[in-house]
């Protein structure tokens, strides 16, 4: 199965789901246009409260569809836009990516993966019992399942079945943390 989008979403406001849109404009070094989070310096809010000076590493959220069977299967139905996932993906496994992989999507748009997405409380407020189900410990990890994060290196629309090719970087590879 070749790597695509299933889905894209923004939102203007810091709204915890966002809203399922035809499509979305990734707009260099900034974000998602339109979207609360789109911007050189950090916009999420508990960030800004600690150093609004900060670069955001936090411009675009990327979701794997795989894991909603998951989440259905342990009672909780999630959907596309729902974490608040700016591109939601199927066939890629984007939690094993290293940091600094870069997917291009569509015909122009490059993603560059910073990292992980943290997941908070806001979860179990959107559905009780989530967050359980999105971090898992594994040999004493924590595993985040959340998504992942990624700054734009080259703008460009994305649209729903718009193919993902993903550029490795050079190696010696570094596993993604939190940001």
């Amino acid at each position: 199965m070749t790597a695509h989008v299933i889905a894209v979403a923004q939102d203007g406001s810091h709204r915890f789901s966002k809203t399922i849109v035809p499509e979305i404009r990734l707009l260099d070094g900034l974000g998602v246009e339109g979207d609360a989070h789109c911007g050189e310096l950090v916009k999420h809010r508990s960030r800004v409260r600690v150093d609004p000076t900060q670069p955001n590493l936090r411009q675009v959220h990327l979701f794997q569809s795989e894991l909603f069977k998951e989440f259905a299967e342990k009672g909780f139905a999630v959907a596309p836009a729902d974490l608040g996932e700016n591109i939601t993906t199927r066939g890629i496994d984007l939690l094993s990516l290293p940091c600094n992989t870069v997917l291009h999507i569509g015909e122009t748009a490059k993603v560059k993966i910073t990292g992980f997405r943290n997941p908070c409380a806001q979860i179990d407020t959107f559905l009780p019992g989530l967050l359980s189900a999105v971090l898992v410990r594994k040999n004493k990890e924590l595993i985040r399942r959340t998504g992942i994060m990624g700054v734009v290196v080259e703008g460009g629309l994305v649209r729903a079945k718009d193919a993902i090719i993903v550029h490795f970087p050079t190696e010696p590879h570094k596993a993604l943390e939190r940001v």
